[in-house]
C-alpha cells in the first residue's frame, strides 16, 4: 500500500506494482527500465536505516482490519451495504488512509514495545510519534489486549506489550 510507505518515510516511489501478461514482453521491459531509473533517481535504500519503519509496515499490512477493508473494496464502492448505501472511491480511500495510519501506528509502537516496557514519552521518542498519538495508539491497544500499563514510576505510567506480559 502506497500511503504506508509514505507514511513510513520510505516513499511509495520506492515501490511498483504493473499487471503484465507473460506476451507483453516489451511492455515489462519499458516498465522495468522506468522503475529503474526512477529507484536510481532516489539514491541508495539503506534498510537497516528504516528497520522499525519496515517492521511496522509489515505488521500494518497485516492487521485483520487493513486486509479486510482492502478485501471489501468492490462491496463498499459498488455493490452496498446491507442497507444498500454505497461509499464514493475517494470517502473509501479516505477511510483506508485513515486505517492505514491508525494501524501503522499502533504496529510502529508494537515493535518499540518488543524491546521490554516503556513510557508515552519512551516510545514517542522512538517512534517519532507525536506524544498525544502515541497515547491515543496505547488507549485503543490496551482495549484490544495487545499492550497494557504495567506500573507507574514516580508519577510516569509504564506500558508493555501484551505479548512481553505473557511471554
Amino acid at each position: 500500500m502506497e500511503h504506508l510507505l509514505d507514511l513510513s518515510g520510505i516513499g511509495r516511489k520506492r515501490m511498483a506494482l504493473k499487471w503484465v501478461s507473460a506476451a507483453e514482453g516489451q511492455l515489462f521491459a519499458e516498465y522495468v527500465s522506468q522503475f529503474s531509473d526512477q529507484t536510481q533517481a532516489l539514491g541508495p535504500f539503506n534498510p537497516a536505516e528504516y528497520e522499525l519503519q519496515l517492521a511496522a509496515t509489515e505488521r500494518a499490512l497485516d492487521s485483520p482490519r487493513l486486509r479486510w477493508l482492502m478485501g471489501m473494496e468492490l462491496q463498499i464502492t459498488e455493490r452496498g451495504n446491507v442497507f444498500n448505501k454505497k461509499m464514493s472511491e475517494d470517502e473509501y480511500k479516505s477511510l483506508l488512509q485513515r486505517a492505514a495510519k491508525d494501524e501503522y501506528e499502533k504496529s510502529l509502537i508494537s515493535e518499540v514495545l518488543k524491546d521490554g516496557s516503556q513510557s508515552t514519552r519512551e516510545i514517542a521518542f522512538k517512534t517519532g510519534l507525536p506524544v498525544y498519538s502515541v497515547s491515543l495508539r496505547l488507549g485503543e491497544m490496551e482495549r484490544h489486549h495487545e499492550a497494557e500499563f504495567q506500573q507507574y514510576e514516580g508519577t510516569v505510567p509504564i506500558f508493555r506489550s501484551m505479548s512481553e506480559a505473557t511471554a
